[in-house]
């Protein structure tokens, strides 16, 4: 009898888990606008009771765990979606659903995450991991710098895939973004353009991106800010920034704000810098979004930016140091500066754009767009300095430990400029999209004016060992100098067309974007066409992989730096740089450890460059040569992983393989032989050169050349609370080119040692649980309230950024590195209400 009721209470209790075994489905279902659809009928197939999504387009349904099922999406108006599941107990998996008009039942389900599943080069990033991420810049771009790599840790700016930085395509809500253009060093820069706490969607392009975008050979960057539903903010406080951002809606929703206050100083990461003097930087904006949605058919949207950096340095000295090796000898070289003079510069930005959305049928939508941005920057630099170079002696037992012991070298320099640059772009606008059947064609058309007013007068005086360079005994002469003014107005006309096809079944997905842009400036009077198409297909496999391939023109017309010369005069003749891509790709869904989401994406690419207009980098001042006499080419691997490492913890790595060379036409130096036919040097005074050697350069080096780049970004948290957690940065670039300036057989031969950079935070938690709050308490309205602690630099190694070259009393030129910032810490505390 008790072995029998022993028994039914097993049963009872079995059978009692069996029923507890569910399973959870959420997430958002969107039109092909992405804009939410609600009263959208959720119901498990098999079933006829379900529920509704609600305004926001949002659900979350109980589901059966342990075995298969499938949920059926329907509305009125809109194809049926329905997408199939198996899923563990107590799981969640999180979908987003994307509803065509029609009334047929679909075969195939679309999903928002698809976008980033199928379409070539596609990174969806989360912004809220830009508060969160340990990083001396912050924002979107210290996320991106984790994927393509970086080489310089105060600066926002990113090179992808062998491109500079003047190859990058910026959007925020559709408007295109300009940085400014002055600016020589990461440590001038100020506030990243994009306010991650306004950003809702953040899509970044690594290449092989669609015709809707606009005419430039690397990368796109398109950001989307909120449309806020209701009341919210945030608020936070580091040593290095503060901000707010408040965010609303009224009259029902049809009025919807967001408004965002940045302020930022690298004061702290400044003070360690190898120049020791007073530094004052200092950088400000605000942004806001507006919309107000007229009726149903017509809302009106608002974006305004502005944006103050200044930046004043009163250097005062300097103490640089490297080490030489080689079977024959080793030294440690030393180089002390003693400055006087400053510099002051400043760079204000503002940006304002309205767009009217127009919605004629349900098939056509339309997107008109005027804007104005407008660029102020001035450069205002009076600078010398003393320099001893030689051996310093590094026994710290010596009276004379840190000193340099052995000079080799004594001279003095002064550098001096008075830059202005004004840039007013006037745009106008018109998007739209009309969706057929399996076609959803995709066209626009803008004229965009610009005017650009430039003043430049720079130069530099050297003096090595009591003789002024270049040495004329004559005469004095600056060793470079640069005086001229510029004043342009320029008309450009662009336009696109694509269409996005979906051409599969239900067993194979398979769609195809095929589009083409054209581009007409009056500067130089160049007409450009360029076709571009995507591709993808996904098996019946019961493996969730996509096969990617993208080919296409993308030829880059030149805006303004890409004109002025290394002389400082300006060739307005510079034509387009052109470039042919291919990318194929795998991108592979998967779960492991646990049952955790991951996803593999692989992509080959190949670049072929002509007309190309070649380029030195200083730090982060790009110096174009201002001729299209130069051929290309990069080519490379790239692969990341993204998912849980840690359960409910996003973490993601990234590796490249890559290399990119040039060719200038009519590059080549010359060898001289003297009378026994031996190579002589061609500055030689003592024997006479009798016969001459015409040697090729070939294909060098680019400066954006780095073999091997690899990201690492993590999240974890203590197992037995959430509410502490650590986030991991870590970048590693191998070894990149320096250019020799006037130096054709050395043309970026220099090199600067690898990269390597790993920042960590740790937070923790302050403040949850709302509810649990006294009403009376003065944090009864924050959500939450997070504190960091952040080390940048963990390892406290010193990068390279570039070399500062210096002659000795006998003429030989020695580079001396220009390194970052050491190890530094930061305290930041983060609320949201």
């Amino acid at each position: 009898m008790r072995t029998a009721l022993v028994l039914l209470s097993l049963l009872f209790t079995l059978t009692a888990a069996a029923q507890k075994k569910t399973a959870w489905v959420s997430g958002k279902i969107i039109d092909e606008n992405e804009k939410p659809v609600s009263g959208v009928s959720v119901v498990i197939l098999g079933k006829t009771t379900g529920l509704t999504t609600n305004d926001s387009g949002q659900f979350r349904i109980k589901v059966p765990a342990g075995k298969s099922f499938a949920l059926v999406f329907s509305h009125t108006g809109y194809a049926d979606v329905q997408k199939n599941f198996y899923l563990s107990e107590e799981e969640e998996e999180k979908i987003s659903i994307v509803l065509e008009k029609g009334g047929k039942t679909l075969e195939t389900i679309v999903v928002s995450e698809n976008k980033e599943h199928i379409e070539t080069g596609l990174t969806k990033i989360n912004p809220k991991n830009a508060i969160t991420l340990p990083s001396t810049t912050g924002g979107i771009e210290a996320l991106i710098k984790i994927l393509v790599g970086s080489n310089n840790e105060l600066t926002s700016q990113y090179s992808v895939r062998g491109g500079n930085y003047d190859e990058n395509l910026i959007y925020i809500n559709d408007f295109e973004i300009f940085r400014p253009y002055l600016v020589r060093s990461g440590q001038q820069e100020g506030l990243s353009f994009i306010n991650p706490e306004l950003a809702k969607n953040v899509n970044f392009y690594t290449g092989g991106f669609q015709s809707k975008y606009g005419d430039k050979m690397s990368s796109v960057l398109d950001i989307q800010y909120k449309k806020p539903t209701g009341f919210g903010g945030s608020a936070y406080v580091s040593l290095l920034e503060q901000g707010l951002h408040l965010e609303g809606a009224a009259k029902k929703g049809r009025i919807s704000y967001l408004v965002g206050i940045r302020n930022r100083s690298n004061k702290n990461l400044l003070k360690s810098q190898e120049v020791l003097g007073a530094y004052i930087p200092s950088s400000s904006d605000v942004q806001a979004s507006l919309t107000y949605k007229l009726s149903e058919k017509i809302q009106l949207e608002f974006l305004g930016t502005l944006s103050v950096t200044k930046f004043t340095l009163f250097p005062e000295s300097a103490q640089k140091t490297t080490s030489v090796f080689s079977p024959l000898f080793t030294a440690n070289l030393g180089l002390d500066i003693v400055f006087e003079g400053q510099e002051r510069d400043s760079y204000k930005t503002n940006l304002i754009g309205l767009s009217i959305l127009h919605t004629p049928s349900k098939k056509l939508k339309l997107k008109w767009m005027l804007s104005r941005f407008q660029n102020k920057e001035n450069e205002n630099f009076d600078i010398a300095g003393s320099y001893l170079f030689g051996d310093r002696d590094f026994d710290n037992t010596s009276s004379t430990y840190g000193q340099i012991v052995n000079p080799l070298g004594a001279g003095y320099y002064q550098n001096y400029g008075r830059n202005e640059l004004n840039i007013n772009v006037y745009n106008a606008t018109l998007k739209g999209s009309y969706a057929a059947g399996k076609h959803f064609v995709q066209f626009g058309n803008s004229i965009e004016q610009t005017n650009i007013t430039d003043k430049l007068k720079e130069w530099e005086y050297q003096d090595s060992a009591g003789y002024s360079l270049p040495y004329n005994p004559a005469n004095l002469n600056l060793f470079k100098s640069f005086n001229s003014t510029a004043d342009l107005s320029i008309q450009k006309y662009s336009g696109y067309v694509q269409d996005n096809i979906r051409l599969g079944t239900a067993k194979k997905e398979i769609t195809l974007q095929a589009g083409v842009r054209y581009n007409y400036n009056s500067l130089n009077k160049e007409f450009l066409v360029s076709p571009r198409m995507q591709f993808s297909f996904k098996p019946n496999w019961k493996r969730d992989m996509v096969f990617k391939l993208a080919a296409g023109a993308y030829h880059q017309p030149p805006f303004y730096r890409e004109l002025r010369k290394y002389d400082g005069t300006l060739n307005t003749d510079v034509k387009a740089q052109k470039s042919y891509q291919f990318v194929f790709g795998t991108d592979y869904n998967f779960k492991a450890f646990d049952n955790r989401p991951f996803r593999v994406t692989t992509e080959a690419y190949y670049k072929s460059m002509t007309s190309v207009d070649v380029y030195d980098i200083d730090n982060v001042k790009i110096r174009y040569a201002g001729n299209n006499n130069a051929k290309a080419y990069a080519v490379g691997f790239e692969a990341r992983l993204f998912g849980e490492l840690v359960k409910d913890a996003e973490s993601w790595f990234s590796i490249g393989i890559m290399q990119t060379k040039e060719n200038l036409d009519d590059d080549h130096y010359y060898q001289y032989k003297n009378a026994a036919g031996e190579i002589i040097n061609s500055h030689s005074t003592d024997q006479v050169p009798v016969d001459s050697i015409r040697n090729e350069v070939g294909y060098v080096r680019r400066p954006t050349d780095r073999l091997i780049t690899a990201g690492l970004y993590l999240e974890d948290y203590l197992p037995t609370n959430k509410n502490f957690k650590f986030h991991l940065n870590m970048i590693y670039g191998s070894n990149m080119s320096y250019n020799i300036p006037n130096s054709v057989k050395y043309r970026n031969a220099l090199i600067i040692e690898p990269y390597i950079r790993v920042d960590a935070g740790f937070s923790a938690q302050l403040l949850s649980e709302k509810s649990k709050r006294r009403s009376h308490s003065p944090f009864r309205n924050f959500q939450n309230i997070w504190a960091s602690f952040e080390v940048f630099n963990l390892i406290d190694r010193r990068n390279t950024i570039s070399f500062q070259l210096v002659k000795d009393f006998a003429n030989n030129v020695y580079s001396i590195p220009n390194r970052l910032t050491p190890r530094l810490v930061n305290f930041k505390v983060v609320g949201r209400f």
